[in-house]
Formats: C-alpha cells, structure tokens, sequence
C-alpha cells in the first residue's frame, strides 16, 4: 500500500469521526434545550437595548 491510500483511509476516517461528533452534538443539544430557547434571539435583543440611535 502506498502513501497516498493511506492518506485516503486517514481522510475517511477522520470524516467519520468528525461526522459523528457533529450528529452526537446535535443530539445533545437537541436534548438539553428547548426549541423555543435555540430559536430566541436574546443577543439580538440585548444589542438593540443597547444601541444609542441619534438623530
């Protein structure tokens, strides 16, 4: 086997791996908050009280 399939395998794997950490995430996520909460925009909210608008 040369170098080049090994970096091929190593590709694949380290996709398979960053594939599952992201689904894993989004379960976790999924399950710790609200749909309500990961919809609201509270940074949105709080840059808008905050700004100073002058005429």
């Amino acid at each position: 086997m040369d170098m080049w399939n090994v970096m091929e395998y190593a590709a694949w794997g380290l996709s398979i791996i960053f594939g599952l950490y992201i689904v894993i995430d989004w379960i976790k996520t999924d399950s710790t908050y609200s749909e309500e909460e990961l919809m609201s925009s509270r940074e949105g909210e709080l840059e808008a009280m905050t700004e100073e608008h002058t005429l």
